[in-house]
């Protein structure tokens, strides 16, 4: 085992002695101390206000809030379960992006563009360097997209799974102590559910029914929630259920630009035209078409019993699945098939190194090369997609003395993601020309066929078709036990130790893997067609021209499936694509926590020792083995490491209403699961592209260091500025090589540009301003900005880190009714690597708003809307001439009840 040694550890000392030194130097020198800030006399302490729901409005739950950010010994940042309740906020993930610090997105890597955000990322790095917990423990994850379950096979948590009914409280940590898990480089969030002994009522019943209407797809779907809570006189044993059904269709009209290439020198068309060698053209250009209806059921269930004062018991559980079927559709004009076929533009231009524009001859279409083709059109169904995830979870707290807690938690968790039939089918365009002009990011490009019709379905010849099943799995079993002893030694309040032993499992299965081609005669007829086109109103969202292409021909995804698994559902195992991660992590920790007349500390040791052993496929290899995808070598890998993980926090009373912190700590996250992989977990055959992994890769490891001010000048409000410095060592970055692989359509070998990941150097800085204040007659505003610099050692940008983000709310409320108008605003960022190519979001901008009209104490009627603005979500490649999608999902607007008995 190798020992890694944190330069924190006399460091995290110094800064507490540092900032204690104040308090110290005023008892020394005989005078008084400043007073000690006081909390207001009906805040809570941190650990009951906790375990409180009930809360009576707007301005209530702020206050709960605070109080618990304030009382924190931590850089936290606080939401209670009223802040989510009047807000349009449909899962976790809405709930939490208001908060300085946080950013959210709709997916785990280049797959985005949705209309649910999906991902959490804290201070702007990648939401794989975010740990999330639910009541102090991991959760088990998966997703429903395919390519979030072969591609970005990340460890971040799915928060499409994570409906905002099932909240008590979220915390989230930025700055580290020594009892939370590791995982989380740039923080934790903590989303602490219901306990039934938190209720004052003997029964609780509490309903929500809405409808939502999706004016893109033009659909209203019914959303159902429900919770009993019961718990009997004496007040110590309760039993909590909760159960949730939400249907919402969606529907996304999209342009995308599946990669970009570059023109060889020594390729045919740089030898007919000199000045495009070396210059970066797309590689397709599609009119993409998404439908999907999502369904998302389950819930939750907790029984707690303290059969003495001093001993709480408590089971609890939680469900939740996501049928997620969906069609994706791409009639896509084609330059790199052309290109590498030889045709040369006739008429074309350049600009910044990029052909924004290029008119091609017609090209006849030739059974013995189709994919020389002016263009090729897509469609995938995908029935049956779905993620789920689940756990049970026991513990205890046992008070034996005045002077010593024990705690103790068991429990295992689940996560499945799954695509049990990605069935495609391709045709190819020819007998005509083809044209484009992009616009850089002003508007989606426009595209022609010149001589020919797209919206007939015959004059498309069929390539092929193809089967697979995707499934993933991720589990845990964990256990930890922690001791609290109470001391009475000066400034020493106390002393915090514990053990934690976790084993975590993730699985990606490709157990099928078939398709056929017309080339060697493997397909039969083709799909059946009814004549139908994309939605006359597509694409109306994007701000396209009369050049962009909308009107295509559209195959029922049923008609699909019959013909796939008709002709193209043979069984071969994909070898290439197969991983299993296994990490067996034992952790120990000791903390002391420190008190004076006005500041409190903790200074902490977590030590963490993991064995990791990855499961894969190499290409080639030392012992190869044949299959239809190539030769490769079944390896399996097992490295040991360990780490130790310092942190020190103090909070300092400056005045009564005046609170300093500071914090600084090491923390580390292991790499993600498809980037341990020595195997190429993807492969591209339309743009040569795909990924691989490198299974020596080191954890991410950080020294952070953080430092707030907050000012509580008048109940319900605060003023305050934060800084943040993180020093990256082996942060995860991504690297490109060229390899010789079999080309599953044209069964030959090809060269092909996979990325991989490798450990770079890396820093990320910035700092948080944050405001809040009820007003005059009931109104009240929120206001945060936070900046972030994150870059690698070379300049380069890192994954996720939008420079500037900024929210902006408006709420008002009375005894009867409430309303609430949040803005929400980040800059471009890097999502991620997509076929090999750099793939950026411009600037984004999300509206939305929530009305709740109080009948009686009983009934209350509630409006959200989502995505008031409409935006277009539009990325791009290494500059803005070379965009790589645009997206509209429309808005979504929920009219319901909510009743309390």
């Amino acid at each position: 085992m190798k020992l890694v040694r944190s330069p924190l550890t006399p460091m995290a000392a110094a800064v507490l002695i540092a900032l204690a030194g104040p308090a110290a130097w005023a008892q020394q020198d005989g005078s008084a101390p400043p007073a000690p800030a006081e909390p207001p006399k009906d805040a809570p302490k941190a650990e009951e206000a906790a375990q409180r729901v009930e809360v009576t409005g707007i301005r209530a739950s702020r206050q709960q809030s605070l109080n618990v950010k304030r009382q924190a010994d931590s850089v936290v940042e606080v939401i209670s379960a009223e802040d989510i309740g009047k807000l349009p906020d449909k899962n976790v993930a809405d709930a939490i992006q208001r908060v300085p610090g946080v950013n959210i997105s709709s997916s785990s890597g280049g797959e985005g563009g949705f209309a649910e955000n999906d991902r959490v990322s804290i201070r702007g790095l990648s939401p794989s360097l975010t740990q999330t917990l639910i009541n102090g423990h991991a959760v088990g994850s998966g997703d429903w997209f395919v390519l979030a379950q072969t591609e970005a096979v990340g460890r971040s948590v799915s928060y499409s799974l994570l409906p905002s009914e099932i909240v008590s409280r979220i915390v989230i940590n930025k700055s580290m102590t020594a009892d939370l898990p590791e995982g989380g480089v740039s923080g934790a969030v903590d989303i602490q559910t219901r306990n039934p002994l938190s209720f004052k009522e003997p029964w609780t019943v509490e309903l929500s029914a809405q409808a939502v209407y999706a004016d893109l797809s033009k659909k209203t779907d019914p959303q159902f929630n429900a919770l009993l809570n019961w718990q009997n006189e004496a007040g110590n044993a309760g039993v909590l259920l909760q159960v949730f059904s939400e249907t919402r269709h969606e529907r996304r009209d999209g342009q995308e630009f599946l990669g970009y290439s570059v023109i060889e020198a020594d390729s045919a068309v740089a030898q007919a035209h000199p000045d495009l060698a070396g210059v970066i053209y797309p590689s397709l250009i599609g009119s993409a078409y998404f439908e999907q209806k999502r369904v998302r059921q389950g819930g939750l269930f907790d029984v707690e019993f303290k059969p003495a004062d001093n001993l709480t018991l408590d089971l609890n559980g939680f469900y939740s699945h996501m049928a997620a079927d969906n069609y994706d559709n791409n009639f896509m004009a084609a330059p790199q098939a052309l290109i590498d076929g030889g045709i040369a533009p006739t008429h074309y231009q350049v600009k910044n190194g990029t052909l924004v524009q290029a008119t091609f001859p017609t090209v006849a279409y030739n059974p013995a090369d189709p994919f020389t083709t002016p263009g090729i059109v897509d469609r995938i169904y995908r029935p049956g997609a779905a993620a789920q995830t689940y756990y049970v979870d026991a513990n205890a707290r046992w008070r034996l003395s005045d002077d010593l807690k024990l705690s103790g938690k068991a429990g295992y968790t689940h996560g499945i993601g799954e695509t049990p039939g990605d069935l495609g089918y391709e045709s190819a365009l020819a007998g005509h020309g083809m044209a484009y002009q992009t616009h850089g990011l002003s508007k989606p490009a426009d595209v022609a066929f010149p001589g020919g019709d797209p919206t007939d379905f015959t004059q498309a010849y069929p390539l092929g078709a193809w089967y697979s099943t995707v499934k993933v799995i991720d589990e845990e079993r964990y256990a930890q036990a922690d001791a609290e002893w109470a001391m009475d030694m000066g400034a020493f309040e106390s002393l915090k130790f514990g053990l934690r032993w976790n084993q975590h499992q993730r699985t990606l299965n490709f157990p099928n893997n078939g398709g056929c081609g017309w080339a060697d005669g493997g397909c039969g007829a083709v799909p059946v067609w009814n004549g139908e086109q994309y939605p006359g109103d597509f694409g109306k969202g994007l701000g396209g021209g009369p050049g962009f292409l909308s009107r295509v021909w559209h195959l029922r995804g049923p008609a699909v499936e019959d013909f796939v698994l008709t002709y193209a559902a043979k069984t071969t195992p994909y070898w290439p694509g197969e991983l299993a991660v296994d990490e067996a992590v034992t952790a120990g920790y000791g903390m002391a926590n420190f008190e004076g007349e006005q500041w409190r500390a903790n200074v902490g040791l977590r030590l963490v020792g993991t064995r990791q052993t990855v499961d894969f496929n190499e290409p080639d290899g030392p012992a190869p083995v044949d299959s239809e995808f190539g030769p490769f070598t079944h390896v399996v890998e097992t490295r040991r490491y360990v780490d130790a993980l310092p942190s020190a926090n103090v909070r300092f009373n400056l005045s009564k209403d005046l609170v300093l912190r500071a914090a600084a700590s090491r923390t580390m996250a292991r790499a993600d699961y498809s980037a341990l992989a020595g195997a190429i977990t993807s492969q591209d055959d339309l743009t040569h592209s795909g990924t691989g992994g490198n299974s020596k890769l080191k954890p991410v490891r950080s020294n952070n260091y953080d430092a707030t001010l907050e000012w509580y000048y008048a109940p319900k409000s605060l003023l305050s500025v934060g800084v943040f410095y993180m020093d990256m060592p082996s942060y995860v970055s991504f690297g490109t090589s060229r390899h010789l692989l079999l080309n599953k359509t044209t069964k030959q070998l090809e060269w092909y540009d996979i990325t991989s990941p490798v450990n770079v150097s890396a820093r990320n800085q910035g700092f948080e301003l944050s405001w809040q204040q009820p007003l005059w007659g009931g109104f009240g505003m929120l206001a945060n900005y936070t900046y972030a610099d994150g870059k690698e050692g070379n300049g380069a940008k890192l994954m996720g880190s939008s420079r500037d983000t900024y929210n902006a709310e408006a709420y008002y409320e009375n005894d009867s009714f409430s309303a609430r108008v949040a803005y929400t605003w980040r800059s471009s960022f890097l999502v991620g690597l997509d076929r090999s190519t750099n793939e950026y979001m411009d600037a984004e901008a999300n509206l939305a708003a929530s009305l709740n009209y109080k009948l009686n104490d009983r009934f209350t009627l509630t409006f959200d809307a989502l995505n008031l603005n409409n935006p277009v979500l539009k990325y791009y490649a290494d500059n803005k001439d070379q965009p790589r999608a645009f997206y509209t999902n429309g808005r979504q607007f929920y009219l319901g009840l909510r009743v309390s008995l």
